[in-house]
């Protein structure tokens, strides 16, 4: 008999053109062999141009799929990505106060299109759900607007500085942890304007592989791996910022 594979639960909103959100989670943390499950916060209206409309649940919905998730199949690891408001923020943060597992937390403020898709009053709760995670993954925007190295070193918790919107023929990912030192990976920058869901899956992969009990620096390793390899993968789909090949990887 085969090993289980690990509960991920991912909570985030729904990309109803498949490569980003709840969608880009689901295709990450199968590949990845894992179990997922979802709790959907937004339904959104998008492809590769851009967010047409969104479209959130009621908290109250939100912490009812958690629930549901929680008490009978169980968990061994969560990743956050978009909210939708800040009643959903401090619904989901309540749920997981007291889980005890890995948490990765994709600071979701800007889709790749552009599109905000996170308020300020949203954005300030962000502040309990970093707290709580295991690990936070700004990209330099949200970093900028969470206010730099100097504020996430004043909250003392665990980073990942994803480099990929820098400018620049490298990207460079930076693993900031209190009391310990940088890791840093710098990699060739992929040419490629197929990038929608990259933030989605790089904070799922690092998850499923926190879930399958690998530490935190081999889970991000290994999870930009698999990013790279879905870049390089990426189908062409769509007249703008097209998905990645999630199903190509192997």
């Amino acid at each position: 008999m085969s090993a289980r594979p690990p509960r991920i639960l991912a909570i985030a909103g729904s990309d109803s053109s498949g490569g980003a959100g709840i969608q880009a989670d689901i295709k990450t943390i199968t590949m990845l062999g894992g179990y997922a499950m979802t709790a959907i916060t937004a339904i959104t209206a998008q492809n590769t141009r851009g967010v047409r409309g969104v479209e959130s649940l009621s908290p109250e919905f939100v912490a009812a799929q958690i629930d549901a998730c929680l008490e009978d199949i169980g968990v061994d690891a969560v990743k956050i990505g978009m909210l939708g408001s800040a009643d959903i923020a401090e619904v989901v943060a309540d749920r997981l106060e007291d889980l005890g597992k890995p948490i990765v937390f994709d600071p979701v403020m800007v889709a790749t299109s552009g599109s905000v898709l996170a308020d300020e009053a949203t954005v300030e709760v962000f502040e309990w759900l970093m707290d709580l995670a295991t690990l936070t993954t700004p990209n330099v925007p949200e970093l900028e607007a969470l206010g730099g190295a100097k504020g996430m070193a004043d909250r003392g918790v665990a980073y990942l500085a994803k480099g990929g919107d820098a400018d620049g023929p490298m990207v460079e990912d930076r693993l900031v942890r209190t009391g310990a030192d940088d890791t840093i990976w710098s990699d060739a920058r992929i040419l490629t304007k197929h990038t929608h869901g990259t933030g989605c899956t790089l904070s799922s992969a690092i998850a499923a592989n926190l879930g399958r009990g690998l530490d935190l620096e081999r889970s991000i390793a290994e999870a930009r791996l698999f990013v790279r390899e879905a870049l390089k993968s990426a189908p062409g789909f769509g007249f703008g910022n097209g998905p990645l090949g999630h199903q190509a990887v192997r």
